[in-house]
């Protein structure tokens, strides 16, 4: 009886069989439908004649956010969330148990629930043009200088991304 490790042609086969078998898997999962990512559920709270608010929300629409708007405006929502007013902007976001204050970029927002920083969460304060918004037509090719602020629990902050 021949040791069927000693036969040449088993090491051929097996190759055979193992590249035959990728190849399937790889054509299986090739052709496989793989479902959308989930969206990033996020409520807002604005004024509902603020036109840069209802562009920054389509911002974040069209990075992958479900926006649920409310147009009651954003002071009590500012203050229940721990948000300083001179931090403040046109509205106010809650997305992960974080506040977002004004325009901050969506890719911010997505680094900040990925890194799950002890933080009330972002803002951008002010209206700064350029930035997510405030970049329409209107305001040609200008863009100002801005920074993303992480909000320290303990009332202070840090820069957490410049635009320039």
């Amino acid at each position: 009886m021949s040791n069927p490790s000693s036969d040449p042609r088993a090491g051929t086969r097996r190759r055979l069989v193992l590249t035959g078998a990728a190849a399937w898997l790889m054509a299986t999962a090739a052709g496989a439908k793989t479902s959308p990512p989930a969206l990033i559920p996020i409520q807002v709270w604005k004024g509902p004649a603020c036109g840069c608010c209802q562009d920054w929300i389509r911002h974040l629409e069209a990075h992958g956010f479900q926006v649920q708007a409310s147009d009651s405006g954003n002071t009590d929502a500012r203050l229940r969330l721990g948000v300083e007013l001179r931090y403040g902007s046109c509205h106010t976001a809650l997305v992960g148990g974080y506040a977002i204050e004004g325009h901050v970029p969506a890719r911010e927002i997505k680094r900040l629930l990925l890194e799950r920083p002890q933080a009330i969460g972002l803002a951008v304060p002010a209206m700064p043009i350029g930035s997510p918004g405030m970049d329409g037509p209107e305001y040609g090719a200008r863009k100002d200088p801005y920074d993303v602020l992480l909000l320290s629990k303990n009332g202070g902050t840090r820069v957490y991304q410049s635009y320039r």
